[in-house]
C-alpha cells in the first residue's frame, strides 16, 4: 500500500502542478480568447486531474468531484485549425511591407535543487502512467536518471515549465534573455551539439535581460 499512496501522491502533485501551470497562462494571456498556451494547459490540467482520479478510484474506490475525461494530444493548440482563421500573404495579418518584421528569441535558464531523486523519479513514473504509453512496440525505456525525470514532466505538460513547480524541484534562481535573430529554430539533423539551439550568431544580439530570484533569497538571515 506505501508503493500506491506515493504513486497517488505523485499523481495528485501533478494535478496541482497542471493547476499553476494553467493559471500561469491564463494570466499571461491576459484575457485574450483562443491562446494557444491556455487551450494546451487546460488540457495538461484535465489529463492530469482525470489521470488522479482514475488512480484514486483504483486504490480505494473513492472518486473526486470531477466528471473528466482523457481528452487526446490532438485536441491541444495545434489541431484546433487556427491556420484557417489567418489571413495576408505572411499568415499573420500583417502588412508585407512591415519595416519590423523580426524574430524575437527568448532564451530561459531556471535552475532547481532536487531534494529526494526517488521522489522526483516516482512522480515521473506517474506522469507517463497518466498519459499513457503508445500502443505497439516494447514501450519507453524506464525513468532512471533526474535528466530523464524532468523531460517526462515537461513532456506530460506539453513543455510548460509550470509543471516543474512541485514539491520534488526546488526552485533556485534564473535567467530570461530576449534576443533579435536572423533566422528562426529549424530541426536540425545534428542533435549531438545541445548549445547550437542556444547560440546567437553573428549577426543576433541580445536586447534585454531578466534576472529572476527565488524568494527565499530575499528572505532575512536568523
Amino acid at each position: 500500500m506505501t508503493d500506491t499512496n506515493a504513486s497517488l501522491d505523485a499523481a495528485l502533485d501533478l494535478v496541482i502542478a497542471a493547476a499553476r501551470a494553467h493559471l500561469d497562462a491564463i494570466k499571461a494571456a491576459a484575457g485574450e480568447h483562443d491562446d494557444d498556451t491556455v487551450w494546451d494547459a487546460y488540457v495538461a490540467l484535465n489529463n492530469a486531474s482525470h489521470a488522479y482520479d482514475e488512480a484514486l478510484n483504483d486504490a480505494y474506490g473513492e472518486v473526486t468531484p470531477w466528471d473528466l475525461e482523457a481528452m487526446p494530444d490532438d485536441e491541444a493548440a495545434g489541431g484546433r485549425g487556427f491556420a484557417g482563421e489567418l489571413t495576408g500573404s505572411n499568415g499573420l495579418n500583417l502588412p508585407a511591407d512591415d519595416p519590423y518584421l523580426s524574430v524575437i528569441s527568448v532564451r530561459q535558464r531556471r535552475d532547481y535543487r532536487v531534494p529526494s531523486v526517488s521522489a522526483l523519479l516516482a512522480l515521473a513514473e506517474a506522469g507517463r502512467a497518466a498519459i499513457g504509453e503508445p500502443a505497439g512496440g516494447s514501450g519507453p525505456e524506464p525513468i532512471g536518471t533526474v535528466a530523464d525525470a524532468v523531460l517526462e514532466l515537461l513532456q506530460v505538460g506539453d513543455g510548460s515549465l509550470g509543471m516543474l513547480d512541485v514539491p520534488e524541484l526546488e526552485p533556485l534562481d534564473g535567467v530570461v534573455i530576449v534576443a533579435e535573430v536572423a533566422q528562426p529554430l529549424t530541426s536540425s539533423d545534428d542533435d549531438t551539439d545541445g548549445e547550437a539551439p542556444f547560440r546567437l550568431s553573428g549577426t543576433d544580439h541580445t536586447v534585454g535581460r531578466l534576472d529572476e530570484r527565488t524568494v527565499l533569497d530575499d528572505l532575512p538571515e536568523d
